[in-house]
């Protein structure tokens, strides 16, 4: 049985319920642009702690593994890794660049 996982934030304090992760508010990934306390947090919680780390498995693989643990993000959370990546907002992808993530991210989700 898988659980959902939802951020939040309350009063300022991000909130993870069922992680027991805050992000560092010094991470370099904070420094990225699309993302925020919450993102940065759910890639903690699945081995995400640096751009390093983003970079080297890849937003489609860290997509693939935030939505194996059960924490329910969109397709946006995927587009912003990707943008994150790239220095670009997620919403200045190609359109061929967002349909490729996604076939991609299927077919790895389908083969896991």
């Amino acid at each position: 049985m898988r659980t959902t996982t939802w951020a939040i934030l309350v009063v300022g304090v991000p909130i993870i319920w069922g992680l027991e992760v805050l992000a560092d508010y010094d991470s370099d990934l904070l420094q990225l642009k699309n993302l925020g306390v919450a993102s940065v947090n759910i890639l903690r919680a699945v081995g995400i702690s640096s751009y390093d780390d983003l970079k080297q498995v890849g937003a489609v693989e860290v997509y693939r593994r935030i939505k194996n643990r059960g924490i329910n993000v969109s397709k946006v959370m995927l587009y912003a890794m990707e943008g994150a990546l790239l220095d670009i907002h997620w919403k200045n992808l190609d359109p061929e660049i967002k349909a490729r993530l996604v076939r991609e991210a299927e077919q790895t989700t389908e083969e896991a």
